[in-house]
């Protein structure tokens, strides 16, 4: 796969990423909570993209996978900022963003904030507002209160160890909502679901198809698909999507 090379943000966060090199648009990933770009997903599309002479950049937030921070100090809008500075940096023109999870959120707020270098938009599962709408909305009272007097609270988890919650994410994430105002998206546009996500629930997929507004905008329900999206029929539907999206942009 080759070396992992670094960026220092403009923030001064020290940046893990995989470049691709090939035609444009190029594709950038933008991965989950808690994820990193060595994850099925992110590797599979780097695959293709060598195969198809796409360039194309995965990379890992501050806080997760190779990059510096501690995750517990990070937040939406340092995720989103680091995807901003690797977009500007190592990307030339408008590029396909494909956004698991969290990174639909993500891709969501870069588009909001450098629309002129977006060319298309697929999301995987994408979780907008999901420490408003899920966390915070979920807390039974004790767990709040927990939050306002500890600053922290450890959620389970079927990956790996507890998730820890801090004040801070549940806090910052209200600044960076997207489901509460107009949300246009100008450009192709490809939302997949699974029917059978425990963590994302498919009513979010359907809430954003009708809050966003855009011309050539779709979703794809599969029957039986969970949060991973990631056997080989998806990773299929993942291509197709990213596929479709780029023959859109090529003639919009």
């Amino acid at each position: 796969m080759g070396d992992t090379q670094f960026l220092t943000s403009p923030h001064g966060r020290r940046l893990a990423y995989h470049l691709t090199e090939g035609d444009g648009p190029g594709v950038v990933f933008l991965g989950g909570f808690k994820s990193d770009m060595e994850g099925t997903k992110a590797v599979h599309l780097q695959d293709w993209a060598r195969r198809t002479g796409r360039a194309f950049l995965r990379f890992d937030y501050s806080g997760h996978g190779q990059s510096s921070e501690a995750f517990t100090d990070g937040c939406i809008g340092d995720w989103a900022a680091d995807a901003r500075a690797m977009i500007a940096a190592l990307t030339d023109g408008p590029q396909i963003l494909v956004g698991s999870s969290m990174g639909g959120w993500i891709s969501l707020l870069t588009a909001r904030a450098m629309p002129e270098r977006v060319a298309g938009l697929v999301t995987i599962a994408a979780a907008p507002d999901f420490t408003e709408d899920s966390m915070w909305a979920g807390f039974s009272d004790a767990q709040k209160a927990e939050l306002a007097q500890n600053g922290q609270v450890a959620l389970p988890s079927e990956y790996d160890e507890p998730y820890i919650i801090t004040a801070k994410l549940i806090e910052e994430g209200r600044q960076n909502l997207v489901l509460r105002d107009p949300l246009r998206l100008p450009f192709p546009v490809r939302f997949l679901q699974g029917t059978a996500d425990a963590d994302v629930d498919m009513s979010v997929a359907l809430r954003l198809l009708e809050h966003a507004t855009g011309d050539d905008m779709h979703l794809t329900l599969v029957k039986g698909a969970d949060h991973r999206f990631s056997d080989a029929a998806c990773l299929a539907l993942i291509e197709a999507a990213v596929e479709d999206v780029l023959s859109a942009a090529a003639v919009s």
